[in-house]
């Protein structure tokens, strides 16, 4: 599948590539972000060199760089991923992921609303599916605002620290999202 760039009022979305290295890394050590979504691996740099230099050319996932919308800044602020795509059962899971300086800015949004175009519209999704930590409730209502419900809880599915939180899983359909567009 040809990874696609997509073009939004605020940012455009094109496939992660080398370059990005140096920010993912920022990204994927940063102590906020891990927690608030729930990763607990921890990668080497070696690691996020070779993925940013291969991610593009793995099946079944779409791995696209938030960037301005600026032809002349083309610096990777976060990261959106459509994985686990599933042409026969038209659905996918969405993983979005924004550098320290860059949450809260409302690129998240422009860059859901960009990817659900493609799913939907470019790709011909059914269902759009995600997995939020209860910790995160920005991100909930966030997602919650875009049309995704609630569709479950994973009781203590994540660590926060010493301590336990849920997993909520949400999704989004292809009418939900069309319903959506009306407004």
């Amino acid at each position: 599948m040809d990874k696609p760039t997509l073009n939004g009022e605020m940012l455009t979305l094109r496939p992660i590539r080398a370059s990005d290295a140096e920010a993912v890394w920022e990204a994927v050590t940063d102590d906020e972000g891990r927690r608030l979504t729930g990763t607990t691996r921890a990668f080497t740099r070696a690691e996020i060199d070779t993925w940013c230099a291969t991610v593009a050319d793995l099946p079944d996932r779409v791995d696209l760089a938030i960037t301005l919308a600026d032809p002349t800044d083309d610096e990777y602020l976060g990261e959106i991923v459509l994985t686990d795509i599933d042409e026969v059962v038209r659905s996918a899971n969405l993983r979005l992921a924004m550098r320290p300086g860059y949450r809260g800015r409302g690129y998240g949004t422009e860059a859901i609303q960009l990817v659900l175009g493609l799913a939907f519209d470019g790709l011909g999704l059914h269902r759009v599916g995600l997995d939020v930590l209860s910790i995160n409730t920005r991100a909930q209502a966030l997602y919650e605002n875009l049309g995704f419900r609630v569709e479950g809880r994973r009781r203590d599915a994540y660590r926060d620290g010493e301590r336990w939180c849920d997993g909520i899983d949400m999704g989004l359909l292809e009418d939900e999202f069309r319903a959506g567009q009306l407004d």
